[in-house]
């Protein structure tokens, strides 16, 4: 997926309000950017660090730019925008490029199911069950090579679990994918002391039949694409 508008870099001041930040440009100018991320962003918002922006001039919009990236000090990127991950693995459902899925012929983006929810993707082939396959994005890490899932609680999120073990008792397939927007990247797990419902929920889940998978991303202030698969491993402490 590439950005629409190339980006410009800019230094964070201060993130507040979950979807507001505060930005100095490389002008000199300090202005407001949205920031689409509702998560609490632990190790993505310190004043000071280098972001990317995406501007736009539509009129409709009151704030001209949109945090896209943080860049940090070793090189690395990590994508702050929730709404990245479904559009770059539509692409990649759409292109085949998933190996684990690619034998679905039908990919149908945001399909009504569980209680008042969309399904990411009900995927469908020919002599197989219909798959729903629900995304998260992945940011947060605390150790080296270890990115982990969620950065803070998720009532949602446990409620994804929930309606994807629905899934499975009515007799379809549902599937798990963690889409980790970090080139730092090297395995996945989950963060049992931040959410511990979430944690619970997701052990029943694999119990019950839900199927995990976890991809990288491939990210510059470019593009962000879909990378190489990640290990996942979580055992409950």
């Amino acid at each position: 997926m590439r950005f629409q508008t190339p980006l410009v870099p800019a230094v964070l001041l201060r993130r507040y309000k979950r979807f507001l930040a505060d930005v100095r440009l490389e002008d000199g100018r300090e202005v407001t950017a949205h920031c689409a991320n509702p998560g609490s962003m632990m190790g993505l918002k310190d004043e000071g660090i280098k972001i990317w922006l995406e501007p736009n001039d539509d009129p409709k919009k009151k704030l001209k730019y949109g945090w896209r990236l943080v860049e940090h000090k070793n090189g690395h990127f990590t994508g702050v925008d929730t709404s990245v991950p479904n559009r770059a693995l539509k692409a990649a459902l759409l292109a085949h490029e998933i190996p684990e899925l690619a034998s679905y012929e039908s990919v149908r983006p945001e399909v009504k199911y569980g209680t008042n929810s969309r399904i990411d993707f009900l995927l469908s082939g020919e002599g197989r069950k219909d798959l729903y396959l629900e995304v998260k994005s992945v940011t947060l890490s605390r150790e080296e090579g270890v990115a982990e899932f969620p950065d803070s609680v998720t009532a949602r999120g446990t409620k994804h679990l929930e309606e994807l073990m629905a899934m499975i008792a009515e007799g379809h397939d549902a599937m798990m994918l963690y889409l980790v927007q970090r080139t730092d990247a090297e395995r996945v797990t989950l963060a049992p002391d931040i959410d511990p419902t979430y944690a619970e929920t997701f052990q029943r889940a694999r119990a019950a039949g839900v199927q995990v998978l976890a991809y990288g991303c491939d990210i510059s202030p470019t593009q962000i694409t879909v990378g190489a698969p990640l290990p996942f491993a979580y055992e409950s402490r």
